[in-house]
């Protein structure tokens, strides 16, 4: 993929659905490219599909390597609060070309998929801590 057309395409994601940073965009891609680097591929040419929850794991696993504890404050940042938004983000992708889906792929596969407590703050905290019940989220109506 040329970086101008995914620039250029991320501009119209973006202008159409302000929701979520240029760089949510960005690091869902990375975060593909880390999976289908680390599952393998069908051919030598060809990358293997990876479904929904596969890329949710390969996103955890990359945030965390990347970004360690500061990953969760960033997908915050980028507007990124629950794994539905990775949906909403890989199906913006789709809809410009920058992704392909298969005929079974859907946003629900990003549906429950995990608490970002628990993917991206827990693995950091002192073992006593990490052991206790994650916090109530805060509510947005305060």
């Amino acid at each position: 993929m040329q970086a101008l057309h995914f620039e250029e395409a991320l501009s119209k994601i973006i202008a159409q659905d302000p929701r979520y940073h240029q760089e949510a965009y960005t690091f869902v891609r990375e975060a593909l490219d880390y999976i289908q680097k680390s599952i393998g591929k069908i051919s030598r040419l060809q990358p293997r599909h990876v479904t929904g929850r596969e890329l949710l794991e390969g996103i955890r696993e990359y945030g965390l390597l990347k970004y360690g504890p500061m990953t969760a404050m960033l997908l915050e940042d980028w507007g990124v609060r629950q794994c539905e938004d990775f949906g909403e983000i890989v199906f913006n992708m789709v809809d410009h070309g920058l992704l392909s889906k298969t005929e079974s792929d859907s946003s629900e596969d990003f549906k429950g998929g995990y608490d970002f407590f628990d993917a991206f703050r827990r693995p950091f905290l002192p073992a006593k801590i990490a052991c206790a019940p994650a916090p109530e989220p805060k509510s947005s109506q305060s």
